[in-house]
């Protein structure tokens, strides 16, 4: 009797946040572990179809660069990078699309549909969703947003569905360009008007000391981040997921967060429970 009465517990517990976030537009960053473990896989795809059926709204953008790296590599291809951006050539725009467009997107949207979802795949070139010009010449076909046309996300979403967005974009004369995922999910978080940015990454958030994890920042002001990079507290592959993130807010999204994906129903957990997870950035 006391595991029921702690299952109805747990389940009086997430009432309140089911209330507050009905109806409500999430953009979920999905990357790290969490595309990579088969375990983790599934309780995403499960934390997806469990956050649409009591009626929020979760769209979904991946990356994938170590998967593209792993099929160059295959291909016979090297990866080469400048300031974390990988050069791309036609052929590796080739190859980024296939990947990103193709096996990542679509096995989300299986494992989506497969736990009871009704995921569809897109890419940001589809209805010219993410509009984007070319960042530096030295990078190639590496480009920047410039527009995100919504219309088809919300038309998905208004019918049921649940996009899975592959950051790929469109530019002049219908070139393609390999955009930077946590930059695309910030601009579709702001075009989409989001309540909630959230990014699934391999740390437990924004770690005063990188070699001590109590110390864990549960709560970021958006004007205490450039503070925050000047100290190196924010470093590495951490700068540009909490820039995305300070111009998402400065742009109008509510609130963002920053939660380890490595853990088992990490979206859940952070979004239904007192506790909590991760890093929260407020305006």
């Amino acid at each position: 009797m006391k595991d029921l009465i702690l299952r109805v517990n747990t389940l009086i517990e997430a009432l309140p946040y089911i209330k507050e976030f009905y109806g409500k537009t999430l953009v979920i960053k999905y990357g790290g572990a969490a595309m990579t473990d088969e375990s983790l896989k599934h309780s995403f795809a499960q934390d997806i179809v469990l956050l649409k059926f009591v009626g929020m709204r979760p769209i979904v953008v991946h990356g994938g660069g170590p998967e593209i790296t792993n099929i160059m590599e295959k291909m016979g291809k090297s990866s080469e990078f400048i300031d974390g951006k990988r050069v791309t050539d036609e052929e590796t725009m080739e190859i980024v699309e296939m990947v990103l467009s193709g096996k990542i997107n679509k096995e989300i949207v299986a494992l989506i549909n497969h736990h009871g979802g009704n995921a569809v795949g897109l890419s940001g070139t589809d209805g010219t969703m993410i509009e984007a010009r070319k960042l530096h010449e030295s990078l190639g076909l590496v480009g920047e947003v410039q527009a995100i046309n919504p219309q088809i996300i919300n038309t998905l979403d208004e019918a049921g569905f649940i996009p899975v967005i592959a950051p790929v974009g469109i530019g002049e004369n219908s070139k393609k360009y390999n955009i930077n995922a946590d930059t695309s999910a910030a601009a579709i978080a702001v075009a989409l008007n989001a309540y909630k940015f959230i990014f699934l990454t391999d740390t437990p958030g924004i770690l005063r000391d990188a070699n001590n994890m109590d110390s864990l920042i549960p709560t970021i002001r958006v004007n205490e981040i450039d503070d925050l990079i000047k100290t190196g507290v924010v470093n590495g592959g951490m700068i540009p997921k909490i820039e995305a993130i300070k111009e998402a807010a400065i742009s109008g999204v509510d609130k963002a967060h920053i939660i380890d994906g490595r853990l088992p129903h990490a979206l859940l957990l952070e979004l239904l429970t007192n506790a909590g997870i991760g890093t929260e950035v407020v305006r």
